[in-house]
């Protein structure tokens, strides 16, 4: 198995991998999203998150989430080869996909040391900050202003199609 591969696991998985480096007294941080169709922004934010903990685990939807969120043909790129996309990164520790529409299950479960949201929001908009506040877990908005968003990427790309 790849080093790629390796650090792609289920929820169980993940669970057991974070206990060892808690012991030992590391940091976790979490972040998750879609990761569509890659661009500049999504490594930024990622590298971001990482710099706020020891550890770094990214939560990618699912096709099934990701079809909910944003509607067909979304996403564009089948949830397997995101999560391989995403393990390459070097600042990735741990990527795991999750069903939900959002993280507060995966915040109850893993129970990170901080959440890391990008910067199209702030800590009041983000969708599980209360969970996060309740369960004393810090939320934190990191990588560079959002000046790369997937949808925007696919608009240009379909008006030089068009040309």
């Amino acid at each position: 198995m790849s080093l790629t591969a390796s650090k792609i696991v289920t929820l169980d998985r993940l669970t057991a991998a974070l206990d060892l480096p808690r012991r030992e007294g590391s940091t976790i941080a979490l972040a998750n999203g879609l990761f569509d169709v890659l661009h500049v922004g999504h490594l930024r934010y990622l590298e971001g998150a990482s710099n706020e903990a020891d550890v770094l685990v990214v939560a990618i939807n699912s096709d099934a989430s990701a079809r909910a969120l944003k509607g067909s043909p979304r996403p564009y790129v089948p949830q397997d080869q995101r999560a391989e996309l995403l393990a390459g990164f070097e600042c990735v520790d741990h990527v795991t996909l999750f069903e939900d529409l959002n993280v507060e299950p995966l915040l109850r479960t893993l129970r990170p040391d901080v959440h890391c949201k990008g910067t199209d929001y702030t800590e009041d908009t983000v969708p599980e900050a209360e969970m996060a506040r309740a369960l004393g877990i810090r939320t934190a908005i990191v990588g560079d202003p959002k000046h790369h968003a997937t949808q925007a990427l696919i608009k240009r790309i379909r008006l030089s199609h068009d040309l």
